[in-house]
């Protein structure tokens, strides 16, 4: 009964999400061309959404090359794909959370769950404030730090692929804490300026350590969650570089992206899902910065 009481409020709260949508869309000026020319980056974001939530990687990965390909500014491209993310990693992050308090709670390999995400939380969230308020720049353009940003990830990865899948770590020592707590601090910053890197730092930082897979993505797309909301109000009523046209569209298709994604991962195999994280962050970043040449 409770589960079909569950599926029923899911149904509704699809039924109203989508009745919002319309009503939106069709409050706006010229809603056909708006459509015609927007209706696109659903798939965007489904796509986006998906890789993010199934890998620990922000979606950013996905949407700066193709904001870029389009002709978006810098600016422009970082704080739509913050916007999308507010979708996407929430509905990930509630999915990876809930499955976590109903079938992992007790494992012995999530038992340092929540102290990873708690220490690395305290430091995303202060380093992308620091760097939006403090107006700490991009070392070079946007397109190029993510660029190299994302090929040293991919190499790291698969690199990590040569572990098996033995006996993981499950309890997290003094040098691990110290790790986090700056992989929070720097990944924040980083986040900041790209839309993506405090969840890639994260999780590849746990694989090469040893901690279960599944976990380190939970973590990283929890922690994701929480720094992109942390950082969207500065994108909102500072910069207001948002393209709201494709957050519109995106946005919708990321929340479908981000509860799928948990099941993909649990049907997948531990090295597949890495040599899949390592061979998109690496093919990404070869690409992008190839075309910025």
């Amino acid at each position: 009964m409770i589960a079909a009481l569950a599926h029923i409020n899911r149904k509704w709260l699809a039924a109203a999400f989508t009745v919002l949508w319309l009503i939106c869309v069709a409050l706006l000026p010229e809603p056909i061309v708006l459509v015609t020319e927007h209706i696109k980056f659903s798939l965007l974001g489904l796509i986006g959404a998906v890789f993010a939530n199934a890998t620990g990687a922000g979606g950013g990965v996905v949407f700066i090359p193709a904001f870029h390909q389009l002709g978006f500014s810098g600016a422009q491209s970082v704080a739509t794909s913050f916007a999308i993310q507010c979708f996407g990693m929430t509905a990930g992050a509630l999915s990876w959370w809930l499955g976590y308090q109903r079938h992992q709670r007790t494992h012995a390999n999530w038992q340092s769950f929540g102290k990873i995400i708690g220490l690395c939380i305290v430091g995303s969230v202060s380093g992308a404030l620091i760097s939006q308020y403090a107006h700490i720049r991009a070392p070079a353009a946007t397109h190029l730090v993510f660029s190299v940003f994302s090929i040293i990830l991919g190499l790291m990865t698969l690199y990590s692929c040569k572990r098996g899948a033995g006996v993981w770590r499950n309890q997290i020592n003094a040098v691990d804490c110290w790790m986090i707590s700056w992989i929070g601090l720097a990944g924040g910053m980083v986040t900041a300026w790209l839309s993506v890197g405090v969840g890639e730092l994260l999780a590849v930082y746990l694989i090469l350590r040893g901690y279960h897979l599944a976990m380190s993505i939970a973590a990283a797309v929890i922690v994701s969650a929480i720094t992109v909301w942390s950082a969207i109000p500065y994108h909102v009523l500072v910069s207001q570089e948002i393209q709201w046209g494709v957050v519109l569209f995106a946005g919708p298709c990321a929340v479908i992206g981000g509860l799928l994604a948990r099941s993909l991962v649990s049907r997948l195999s531990i090295r597949l899902v890495k040599l899949l994280f390592a061979a998109w962050v690496l093919l990404t970043g070869v690409f992008t910065l190839v075309l910025s040449a």
